[in-house]
């Protein structure tokens, strides 16, 4: 029987933009609408789906070896995993997101230390508990099942909430007064799993390709032709990762050069690398960026 890492995988609003990584970073998976237990194209991994709240308890237990979860609930659950890698995404973009203490837009609260003897709802009653604590105010925490951007004025008078951009937030007329914490996606192991060199290694080659992945999600490769009186002058506009790579054209007067760039600089950049006098320019589109 072939070795098999069990890693666990966010069921939820992760979930689609979980699969869109792993595809990146060259795995295909695959699941039913009602399936826990997707396929992959990889018969050294099995993969569980669970959700985020639960992920770091069945890591724990061993249920699964590894997963991805968020740093949150890994720290509301205090389970003793360990936490192995950083993935810095969410489900609208590349970003970290955030638990932030709201109260409606015609509240009197401007500050947590005015939450003394409120209500506050949340799903994150541990942590929520805990930076109360830090700011010596003694307020009632509620666990919320759902739906908790409604709950004030009548049912809290404040809520802890998980958001990305805040939308949700405003469109509910709730107002931000502090961030809680700030959060993102970890990819999180038991000991057990670390001491096995065989599983040790497959996740950490699994984590340099998801990394990898993440990297290309904001970088694009640049490819020129630069006649070599003008080299100098192109390459001082390259904000490349390392060094550009120059070659050698069959046209020995001219090289070409190929590099990688941020994303949201290219358009201010090609005109620039044109007037200075590259030519052919190809800008085309990355999978993994590995450092």
């Amino acid at each position: 029987m072939s070795k098999k890492l069990k890693i666990g995988l966010p069921k939820g609003s992760l979930q689609e933009s979980t699969f869109e990584l792993f595809k990146k970073a060259g795995w295909s998976i695959k699941a039913s609408a009602r399936s826990y237990y997707p396929a992959v194209d990889d018969p050294e991994l099995e993969i569980m789906l669970s959700r985020a709240q639960e992920m770091a308890r069945y890591v724990e237990s061993g249920v699964i070896d590894c997963g991805l979860t968020g740093i949150d609930w890994v720290t509301e659950s205090g389970c003793k995993v360990k936490k192995v890698a950083d993935l810095v995404y969410a489900k609208q973009g590349l970003r970290k997101v955030r638990w932030v203490l709201a109260v409606p837009e015609n509240s009197k609260i401007k500050t947590v230390k005015l939450l003394k003897g409120k209500r506050i709802a949340t799903e994150l009653v541990n942590t929520t508990k805990k930076y109360l604590k830090a700011n010596k105010v003694n307020a009632k925490v509620e666990f919320s099942w759902g739906a908790t951007e409604a709950k004030p004025p009548e049912l809290a008078d404040a809520i802890v909430e998980l958001t990305e951009t805040g939308s949700s937030l405003r469109a509910n007329k709730l107002k931000i007064i502090d961030t809680v914490m700030e959060s993102n996606t970890v990819v999180i192991a038991n000991q057990e799993c670390l001491d096995d060199p065989w599983k040790r290694e497959k996740l950490d080659n699994l984590i340099i390709l998801l990394q990898g992945a993440l990297v290309a999600e904001s970088k694009v490769g640049l490819k020129m032709n630069v006649i070599k009186g003008r080299l100098r002058n192109v390459l001082k506009l390259l904000p490349a990762l390392q060094t550009p790579t120059i070659a050698e054209l069959s046209n020995s007067a001219w090289v070409d050069v190929d590099t990688v760039v941020d994303e949201r600089v290219v358009r201010y950049l090609i005109p620039k690398l044109k007037n200075a006098g590259a030519r052919g320019i190809v800008e085309y589109p990355l999978n993994k960026v590995i450092d």
